[in-house]
């Protein structure tokens, strides 16, 4: 199957900064500390590992001696002020490879470096909210009246973080604790419409709006970027394997496991009577056989599978997940928190987050 694979890896640090770009008084003038986490995504040069499918391995090493600088130091004596997005800067020029870059401070902000090294601002906001969705057939659990746990991750250009918090906090106030049903506009209150509605009200005030992403769950939810709908379903796979291609004295030619997070991406056109592109349980249900012939299994044993590297299982998953679901375009495939791959049909790059 044609599709082009980017690899990802991640790495933590923790270390003080203080911040004199920020206005008087602000709080990030003052010295303060963080746990950082970076994350890198890329399409690696062929050839680049030290084995075919050691992509990550290798990765994952060249980005922890790059954060090792970092870790436990005051990071104004290592780059004139040290915002998110310096720092990102930062770790793309030590790295020298063709990598988007991403670096969060804090587990709801961060900035993300894309491939053409622009930067995009996110905040993460949730909201606890009650809807329905009054189109569904009879019997359908999503028609009784129930609620979620809501997040929204907001993608700009041209933005702080606090300023983001400032457009964003009269919706805040309108979707946390409330009805969603109960919204002008949100009458029908499916993920893809919450995300355009979020879209609609935001853009007027903030041109540099690159992606609104909408968390139904923490498996599942829609992202809209002005255009279109890109929705994704989750799993979590628990899975032994040996890659087949590392030298025999290699920790990853011996058997080991992994506890792997597999995000299926889908694209359709939009039903305009259900509100959605896609039934999430629709989703689980069509690719319940390839996920129960990856959980809890031995992964080098599959018939067809050439190797248990991210990349090669990823195609393979996809391979087999558009067979029954078509809609399916975009596998990520993590082995690690944020240390995998992704294999994406498009001639685009994966949009944003990292």
């Amino acid at each position: 199957m044609d599709g082009k694979v980017w690899h990802a890896a991640a790495a933590g640090f923790e270390a003080a900064r203080r911040l004199e770009g920020v206005p008087e008084g602000h709080r990030a003038r003052n010295l303060h500390g963080h746990g950082f986490q970076v994350r890198v995504r890329g399409a690696l040069p062929s050839g680049w590992a030290d084995f075919p499918g050691g992509e990550v391995q290798r990765l994952q090493a060249q980005l922890g001696e790059v954060v090792a600088a970092l870790d436990h130091h005051l990071l104004n004596e290592v780059l004139e002020e040290p915002s998110d997005e310096r720092l990102a800067r930062w770790i793309g020029a030590e790295l020298g490879l063709p990598l988007e870059v991403g670096v969060q401070s804090m587990p709801t902000r961060g900035v993300d470096l894309d491939g053409a090294g622009r930067a995009h601002v996110w905040r993460r906001y949730a909201f606890q909210s009650a809807h329905r969705l009054p189109n569904v057939p009879e019997g359908h659990k999503c028609g009784r009246m129930h609620g979620h746990g809501f997040e929204a991750l907001i993608h700009a250009q041209g933005v702080s973080h606090d300023q983001l918090d400032a457009l964003w906090a009269p919706l805040q106030s309108l979707l946390h604790h409330a009805c969603l049903n109960e919204l002008p506009g949100l009458e029908n209150p499916t993920s893809e419409m919450l995300s355009s509605w979020i879209w609609r009200e935001l853009q007027p005030t903030l041109p540099g709006l690159a992606h609104v992403t909408v968390f139904e769950t923490a498996s599942c939810g829609a992202c809209f970027d002005g255009r279109g709908w890109r929705t994704w379903k989750e799993f979590t796979l628990d899975s032994a394997l040996r890659l087949k291609r590392a030298p025999a004295d290699s920790l990853h030619a011996r058997l080991h496991g992994h506890t792997y997070t597999l995000r299926l991406h889908l694209a359709a056109p939009l039903d305009e009577l259900m509100g959605w592109t896609l039934d999430f349980g629709d989703v689980k249900r069509l690719f319940d056989p390839v996920f129960r012939s990856l959980d809890h299994q031995p992964l080098h044993e599959i018939d067809g599978l050439a190797d248990c590297d991210t990349a090669t299982l990823a195609r393979w998953v996809l391979a087999q997940a558009r067979e029954r679901l078509p809609q399916v375009d975009r596998v990520d495939l993590y082995e690690t928190p944020g240390c995998g791959a992704t294999l994406h049909l498009g001639t685009d790059t994966p949009a944003l987050p990292i």
